[in-house]
């Protein structure tokens, strides 16, 4: 390989180029004007930031310009945080309602006098093809993608809107949680 070919960027002159350009695109300007002063990387942001002039929220079209547009974006963000965690509760409780498939195993144990001893145990399933694995797979994608869009809300670093993602799980989780399943065994005697 030939280094020879490299150019030498000390001896440019750089006194003919436009520097005045900013590194942000247009729609990805944070900052400015009475919404907060944060400008990002290449257009995006890097840090947190407490604005709401042109912050884009997941699509190119919808910005955000104006306190009541954030306060909109914000409510909608907490309510879809909100649904996605009882999404997760809601498919625990599905999960337990539809494993009513319950078979009882019997297998024989060799005894300490040497006879043959039965034991039985329990098994919970639920099977593949059944709607009600269907109807799981379905939400499970459905929660994948909220929790992705979540994430990328987020990701926009506006901590309003990642106010209202953090409080809308801490409100999903006070409200749906409490359906959770506990599972206590009864025979075991150190708790």
């Amino acid at each position: 390989m030939n280094h020879m070919n490299h150019m030498n960027h000390s001896a440019m002159d750089h006194s003919a180029m436009d520097h005045s350009q900013h590194a942000t695109t247009p729609g990805h300007d944070h900052g400015g004007g009475d919404g907060g002063g944060h400008e990002g990387h290449g257009g995006m942001a890097m840090t947190f930031y407490f604005g709401y002039n042109n912050v884009e929220l997941l699509f190119t079209g919808l910005v955000i310009n104006s306190p009541g547009e954030m306060v909109g974006a914000c409510i909608g963000v907490f309510l879809l945080a909100v649904l996605y965690e009882g999404l997760k509760i809601g498919r625990e409780v599905l999960l337990r309602r539809s494993q009513v498939n319950v078979r009882y195993n019997s297998m024989p144990l060799p005894g300490a006098d040497g006879t043959m001893l039965m034991e039985t145990h329990k098994t919970v399933g639920q099977r593949m093809l059944s709607p009600a694995h269907f109807l799981q797979t379905f939400l499970h994608i459905i929660q994948v993608v909220v929790s992705y869009v979540l994430m990328l809300v987020f990701m926009t670093y506006n901590a309003y809107l990642c106010i209202a993602v953090a409080a809308g799980a801490g409100m999903g989780y006070f409200l749906f949680s409490w359906q959770k399943a506990v599972v206590v065994d009864i025979t075991e005697h150190c708790h």
